[in-house]
């Protein structure tokens, strides 16, 4: 009998850390809510990163021999039919993930090539600059699943680079903030008031349902937690080790995001780095980066020249940074969850050779029909005439409630898990069913809060075609399921009755 190998506390600890942290998240919040951004991730961490990754290694621990996943997980909850649109949903969140990232990468390149964001004067055959970018963004993807659906082999690897490479940033970025800090006497550039802590500077983010709606934000700087269940059941003493785990890696990664967002202020003014300039969701990381470097350059006594210079690098290193852990976790995301789920799923409910495998071990014909969605969703967002700051909000909007959706199904149908008695648990975080109930409750307030607040928000603006993107990939997507799976019920209906017609 082969002996499982154990995951040890800090070990678990990194993967939390690898799974749920994103330099970017910072700088997204410093733009849109400055330091009041703080308090937001420090209650999503509270009421939603902590008991839903509790819930998640509850799930993993009792389900970790059924490779279905997110499927087998909704489907022991709350059944086949609602597991398979769910789990559609939860596909959905990786398609406008794919959507955002590779739009979002051209910035980096731009960056990295040039030291600023030149994209608002990219221009293919007389297109605006985001329908370059968009066309750009077609031809790309269309490449990177003829490559994909080949095989990959050696080139996920590329995501440990980026991981690598995004710590890096994060490390000289602090390190950076808080020698400048000491240098000027513990200054911030951004005053460090309590009004500040407790009120976004964006005009737009005054009302209570505006700055409610910063919680998808939030809840997104914690996404990707469901992925650690599979480890729950495999540390030593795992009843006590894992939820401490989950407890300590949640308040290590909120301290960090915390801090973070409280030195960006050191070195930027919100006011003067955001009123009136070219900034948005897609390139704020490079904007405020190049700025650090030149208010390093002018604390030191740089000429303007050499300051300038210093911006320069600071913004080429931060985009390089990230474009190789953008890139790297790239062509993994293009086929990993729509193989997990087809994998994981009873081949019966997918139409035809829909879930075929082809010979390189991967499911093709769903790859290309995931990349015509894709093409679709960026031509419906870079087509539409909007500028450069209206095309990345509303990515960065897209793709922060496609990934808060599926939640709703995992953290809604965890009662009803916890109610089957005929499953082996390894162990039970949660003991009783009141405080199951209570939990579940809080958490999906939480996130209904979030999305309402979103909708809300953008049918007051009257942007209505940019709140049918927002949520348009949850809505397809779970309608594509219930599709799918009635095909799958009558076919079913239809071969019983045949099957009884024989017998008799």
């Amino acid at each position: 009998m082969t002996k499982t190998k154990t995951v040890s506390f800090i070990a678990v600890m990194l993967m939390i850390f690898t799974s749920a942290f994103a330099f970017d998240n910072t700088s997204i919040a410093y733009y849109t809510m400055g330091f009041s951004g703080i308090i937001w991730y420090v209650l999503a961490a509270a009421l939603f990163f902590i008991p839903s990754s509790l819930m998640f290694a509850e799930y993993g621990a009792t389900l970790h021999a059924d490779e279905g996943g997110v499927y087998a997980w909704l489907k022991n909850g709350i059944g086949a039919k609602w597991a398979f649109i769910g789990g559609f949903v939860w596909l959905a969140s990786w398609v406008i993930l794919i959507v955002s990232t590779v739009s979002k990468i051209w910035i980096m390149l731009a960056t990295t090539l040039t030291g600023r964001d030149s994209t608002g004067s990219w221009s293919l055959f007389g297109l605006s600059s985001t329908a370059t970018i968009g066309l750009m963004s077609i031809a790309f993807f269309l490449v990177v699943t003829l490559i994909a659906t080949r095989g990959l082999g050696k080139v996920a690897k590329l995501a440990g680079i980026g991981g690598i490479a995004a710590l890096a940033l994060t490390a000289v970025f602090a390190t950076v903030s808080l020698v400048l800090l000491a240098k000027n006497g513990f200054r911030f550039a951004e005053p460090v008031t309590v009004k500040n802590f407790l009120q976004s500077p964006r005009t737009g983010y005054q009302g209570p349902a505006e700055m409610l709606s910063f919680i998808i934000f939030a809840v997104y700087a914690y996404a990707g937690i469901e992925a650690l269940g599979s480890v729950s059941d495999r540390m030593t003493n795992a009843k006590r080790n894992f939820p401490r785990a989950m407890v300590a890696g949640a308040i290590a990664i909120t301290l960090i995001y915390a801090a973070l967002i409280l030195l960006w202020g050191a070195s930027s003014n919100w006011t003067k780095m955001f009123k009136g300039t070219s900034a948005n969701l897609g390139n704020t990381t490079y904007v405020l980066m190049s700025n650090l470097g030149l208010v390093v350059g002018q604390s030191f006594g740089l000429s303007g020249a050499a300051s300038q210079t210093l911006s320069f690098w600071f913004a080429r290193f931060s985009a390089f940074t990230m474009l190789l852990s953008y890139f790297g976790s790239f062509f993994v995301i293009v086929y990993m969850p729509i193989k997990s789920f087809i994998l994981g799923t009873p081949r019966k409910l997918w139409p035809g050779n829909f879930a075929k495998l082809n010979a390189a071990d991967m499911p093709a014909n769903a790859m290309w029909f995931q990349a015509l969605v894709v093409c679709v969703l960026i031509a419906l967002t870079s087509f539409g005439g909007r500028n450069a700051e209206g095309f990345y909000n509303v990515l960065t909007l897209m793709d922060n409630i496609s990934s808060t959706v599926p939640y709703l199904f995992l953290v809604t149908a965890f009662p009803f898990f916890k109610l089957r008695k005929d499953l082996d648990r390894p162990f039970v975080i949660y003991n009783r069913m009141s405080t199951t109930w209570i939990v579940t409750g809080l958490v999906d307030a939480l996130l209904l809060a979030g999305v309402i607040s979103t909708v809300v928000d953008s049918l007051q603006d009257g942007a209505y075609w940019d709140l049918f993107l927002e949520i348009i990939g949850p809505i397809l997507f779970g309608l594509i399921g219930l599709c799918l799976y009635k095909i799958y019920e009558r076919v079913a209906r239809r071969q019983a009755a045949l099957a009884g017609t024989m017998v008799q």
